[in-house]
């Protein structure tokens, strides 16, 4: 299997091209590669092929072998990766994604794309629609027990569940005890992605997060955009945000008129190679 290793802010996926390539237990295939001792190492698992609905489609598996719906930081690198391996000559084009259809806009620098601006599509609101369980809409700084402590979160949907918890240090937070205990709360029917926020200013602010199925990853799209829009609505920002994550930094901007979040930021092609498929114990 031919594979190539990408990134975007530090989030990291094995691709695997499709159009010429088939994988035929990508959970399986997802756990192998995703293991940073013994498999390629990865966030997990990403394919792009053909699509009845778009230019192309993107298949978006975690390291625990589960799908997700959508990812922001590997939607770039798609966009990347079609068009510096000549699957299109496009730049602009559209991605089937477990979210929708989205439409990119590719900058160009000596035939190679240098970063990508994303039509994230509208902030899902509604509670059962993220999914989460709440009483209100939208969940606006709502409290809620979480290791024997009471945080406060807000919670959006671009697609894949968000919540996302203004912190005062987020250097020193201790992400690896509190973020599987979000993940995994009994208010989060299908788990949740936790951001972790802390403010700087009215444009700017740092972010680390815990992914569903993933662990703590150097940058999540999808979860840079719900935390802007998290900032938003709790009145915290302006509407065009920098935001630092471990990765890198990425541009979140949202459209009140088009009530749509776009992000712009890079992509990155580490390598490319392949494996035998008797080398992966698929399991």
């Amino acid at each position: 299997m031919k594979f190539t290793k990408m990134h975007g802010c530090g989030n990291d996926y094995v691709y695997v091209n499709l159009f010429e390539e088939t994988v035929k237990d990508p959970a399986a295939v997802s756990k192998f590669v995703s293991d940073r001792h013994f498999g390629i190492g990865s966030d997990g698992l990403i394919t792009i092929g053909p699509s009845e609905l778009a230019d192309f489609r993107m298949r978006i598996y975690n390291a625990d072998g589960s799908e997700a719906e959508m990812c922001g930081n590997g939607i770039r690198c798609v966009a990347k990766y079609v068009y510096d391996h000549k699957l299109t000559d496009k730049t602009e084009i559209t991605v089937e994604t477990g979210a929708g259809v989205k439409t990119l806009e590719l900058t160009v620098t000596d035939d190679k794309v240098e970063s990508v601006r994303v039509d994230m599509g509208e902030p899902i609101l509604e509670p059962e629609k993220i999914p989460v369980i709440a009483d209100k809409t939208p969940v606006v700084d709502e409290p809620i027990i979480v290791g024997g402590k009471e945080w406060r979160m807000t919670c959006v949907s671009m697609g894949n569940p968000h919540a996302v918890v203004f912190v005062k240090n987020l250097a020193d937070f201790e992400i690896e005890k509190t973020g599987p205990l979000f993940e995994k709360h009994e208010r989060f029917p299908k788990r949740t992605n936790t951001e972790f926020c802390e403010l700087i200013s009215r444009n700017e602010v740092s972010m680390r997060v815990w992914e569903r199925g993933s662990d703590e990853t150097w940058a999540c799209g999808t979860g840079t955009c719900a935390t802007v829009m998290a900032c938003i609505l709790n009145g915290y920002t302006e509407d065009k945000v920098l935001v630092h994550l471990k990765g890198g930094d990425l541009v979140i901007e949202y459209d009140r008129a088009a009530n749509h979040i776009f992000m712009t930021g890079p992509a990155t092609e580490v390598f490319h190679g392949e494996i035998e498929n008797s080398t992966m114990k698929c399991e």
